[in-house]
């Protein structure tokens, strides 16, 4: 009879005791900070001296990973850019492929107005059919008008209801100084963008549709049977090293362009170059943009963090912890040349963290820095929900004690 009394006074204490974290709150607890986003200021002053003196109207150079502009000249000054528009059209077109609108082995029917296209050609014939591989074949290596437009009329319905397509992807990419009319890049009033917006689109299909480089890549291809040589427009692919893509262009209105795609080491850059007199210039100044990159930055390795907390104490929750997400840590750095040895990373989190809690919700960061400069800087997030210790909670862990 004592021991039955005994237990149940344990009992009432334990209720009592569940009962007060269900209902106060938890108090002098560290207060949660979100984590700044990486910063890009140490790699700022890298590239801000340098003087190319390229041979073209404007040009920009990015790091395909971060977005991180390496180089820059009149970015921002909209001009005519020739058939780099297909990047755009091969963008909604893989999109497309994607959602399983279409397949590589759909069949692209030839309409009239397609087949009218000037310009770079494969000389389709209204009524002519080719699977939309062997379209985007021509696209990608001979840059061809007329494939353009016939796989644009596929998927958008009309020419210019692609381009309303366009247009939309445009503004949903942030590309702020472009306007396209059509969707092959021949010279048209107001079809306008800027080196910085071409490599903005450049970098999203290389990140979203890296089957474009298998396009892209081809050096020499035939249609029609052996009928129809296709040449690439790119000699890059023959004489840079590391070059994987991605398209060129030339129009009376945009002069000589290309937006260039190379690796190295683990470093993917973009190099766009607009409005060159020739197709040397454009060629040298594409190269001249990827060698001061490659010789000026690397891809270095994520310091060691094999040690890092995986859970994290949760005041006044359900549960004891919370699992940690660290997923948001680049696989990468892009630092200077030079610069990995010196990396050193540390992660900054409370002793506990108040609940609730919800999944994804900022718990601490992970900075990376190098000899005092703040290199990046990385949320680390909650895995998992942290619920309040309510009522229901209370009870049932007070059953789970006894049985």
């Amino acid at each position: 009879m004592v021991r039955r009394r005994l237990a149940l006074s344990c009992a009432a204490a334990l209720c009592l005791w569940l009962l007060v974290l269900a209902l106060v709150p938890a108090a002098g607890g560290p207060q949660r900070e979100a984590a700044a986003p990486a910063q890009g200021a140490f790699l700022a002053a890298a590239g801000q001296g340098a003087d190319l003196s390229l041979p073209c109207r404007a040009a920009i150079l990015v790091d395909q990973a971060t977005g991180t502009v390496l180089y820059e000249k009149n970015a921002d000054q909209p001009m005519p850019i020739a058939s780099i528009t297909k990047v755009m059209t091969l963008l909604l077109t893989f999109e497309a492929v994607h959602a399983g609108k279409f397949s590589l082995s759909s069949p692209v029917p030839v309409s009239a107005h397609a087949a009218g296209m000037g310009g770079s050609q494969i000389w389709l014939e209204p009524g002519e059919q080719f699977t939309l591989d062997e379209m985007l074949r021509a696209i990608c290596v001979s840059s061809a008008n007329d494939a353009a437009v016939a796989v644009a009329e596929l998927v958008g319905g009309s020419e210019g209801a692609f381009v309303a397509l366009m247009n939309a992807k445009a503004a949903q990419l942030g590309m702020s100084g472009t306007t396209f009319k059509n969707a092959c890049g021949l010279d048209t009033e107001g079809h306008l963008s800027t080196a910085r917006d071409v490599a903005v689109m450049s970098r999203a299909i290389l990140t979203e549709c890296p089957e474009v480089l298998h396009y892209s890549g081809i050096w020499t291809d035939t249609l029609r049977g052996g009928e129809t040589m296709l040449v690439n427009t790119n000699k890059l692919l023959r004489r840079y090293d590391g070059i994987t893509g991605l398209k060129t262009g030339t129009t009376g209105g945009a002069g000589v362009c290309i937006s260039a795609s190379a690796s190295r080491d683990g470093l993917d850059l973009i190099a766009v170059v607009l409005g060159s007199n020739s197709s040397a210039e454009r060629f040298e100044a594409a190269t001249a943009l990827l060698d001061y990159g490659f010789a000026s930055y690397e891809a270095a390795p994520l310091p060691d963090l094999s040690q890092r907390p995986l859970r994290l104490a949760v005041d006044g929750g359900a549960a004891a912890d919370v699992p940690l997400d660290y997923s948001a840590l680049p696989g990468r750095l892009l630092v200077p040349r030079g610069g990995a040895e010196g990396l050193a990373a540390a992660v900054e989190l409370p002793g506990s963290c108040s609940a609730p809690l919800k999944m994804g919700e900022e718990v601490g960061a992970v900075t990376v820095t190098s000899g005092g400069q703040t290199v990046g800087r990385w949320p680390v997030r909650a895995a998992a929900d942290a619920p309040r210790m309510d009522f229901a909670a209370a009870l049932r862990l007070l059953c789970e004690s006894f049985f």
